[in-house]
């Protein structure tokens, strides 16, 4: 029994070191691209913007929750970047 909950608590251990590393990756992308979103003019903004959208409306479903979470998340980066 003792083997099982330390060999659980070190799955445990393990998962929560990859999601650090993966939260740590995507806030440094959330960096960039918003000190890459600040550079653009914004003719060309707007034409990243449409372009995205454009993507995701043919790949996703209106009422697919993953896409509305997407969206949301785009949003964020493209139209109210980090100050």
């Amino acid at each position: 029994m003792k083997n099982l909950i330390a060999e659980l608590l070190l799955k445990l251990a393990e998962k929560e070191a990859t999601a650090k590393e993966q939260i740590a990756q995507i806030e440094a992308l959330e960096i960039v691209v918003t000190a890459l979103v600040r550079k653009l003019d914004p003719s060309q903004h707007q034409a990243i913007l449409s372009g995205i959208e454009n993507a995701i409306d043919h790949v996703a479903d209106a009422s697919d929750e993953n896409a509305a979470l997407l969206r949301r998340h785009i949003d964020r980066l493209l139209r109210h970047p980090r100050e």
